[in-house]
């Protein structure tokens, strides 16, 4: 007993010198810092829990905006001349707390839209409801804005939600507090899971559709008249994976045949949720 404690007590001091190495003396890459922190797991100083959520700081680290946001077709917005009966219905049926407001289409991002602001209109017995009265100002971020600042600016100013922008000033989609902590701590059940609970396939537009990875294989098929080998793979999320030869990160995108997948929820374990894009569609509709 005692020689087991001894040779997993040098396991650890192992570990840990390497770690006090590369920390006080000349940077290193970050390679070196991941296979130091898989040592101290497979040593059972961290568990995997720990290890996984140190290898999301270091991935943040990484990232940029545009690989974890909620793309433009997925947002789910209120409109400027809606009453507040519409406004009402819209948050019961998402679920959400915070919703961008836009104007003429989802370029023209007028503000942000709390929920608990809503109630003071209510709170004074309704009348006259103009939306623009409980409006907050919107931020707007580009794509490439690195995670680890934005998770810092998210911290300075309190705001939970940006909206994100591409090259030409258009709206690419937005990103919340939430989006950027599951990259750290794995998934998260919030706002913006609810919409999908039920559903394994859900249509959010013309072409455009959002699934569960673990949709069986044979389900999207029968949806989509696709023929997918479902010898080889038992669901959507193993279709991609196959494809890709690893496991995808957020924001990711791959063509298989007349399908475009991006990936909407992932950890560092698993994919959870795909948008889908029927990329042959539109151009069936012109030809018709």
């Amino acid at each position: 007993m005692k020689e087991d404690r001894s040779v997993e007590s040098q396991g650890q001091r192992s570990w840990l010198e390497r770690l006090g190495q590369v920390l006080s003396g000349e940077p290193r890459d970050r390679e070196e810092l991941r296979e130091i922190l898989a040592d101290a797991q497979a040593s059972g100083v961290l568990d995997a829990e720990a290890l996984a959520m140190m290898e999301g700081v270091l991935e943040v680290a990484e990232m940029q905006v545009r690989d974890v946001m909620i793309p433009r077709a997925q947002m789910v917005v209120v409109e400027r001349d809606w009453s507040p009966e519409q406004v009402t219905a819209e948050v019961l049926a998402s679920g959400h707390s915070r919703f961008p407001v836009i104007g003429e289409g989802r370029d023209e991002v007028l503000g942000i839209l709390i929920v608990k602001d809503l109630l003071r209109y209510y709170a004074r017995g309704g009348g006259p409801f103009d939306i623009t009265e409980f409006m907050r100002p919107a931020r707007f971020i580009p794509e490439s804005k690195r995670l680890d600042a934005l998770l810092r600016e998210f911290r300075s100013t309190r705001l939970h939600m940006a909206m994100v922008v591409d090259e030409y000033g258009g709206v690419a989609g937005l990103v919340t507090i939430e989006d950027l902590l599951e990259q750290i701590v794995g998934e998260i059940d919030d706002e913006h899971d609810a919409s999908v609970e039920t559903d394994d396939i859900r249509a959010v537009g013309e072409f455009e559709y959002v699934i569960k990875a673990l949709t069986p294989l044979e389900d999207f098929n029968e949806h989509f008249a696709s023929e997918f080998d479902e010898d080889e793979v038992d669901t959507v999320g193993g279709l991609v994976m196959k494809d890709l030869d690893h496991v995808p990160r957020r924001g990711e995108v791959v063509d298989i045949g007349r399908f475009r997948f991006r990936v909407l929820r992932a950890d560092n374990r698993r994919v959870h949720l795909f948008g889908l894009t029927l990329m042959d569609a539109g151009t069936a509709t012109a030809e018709q």
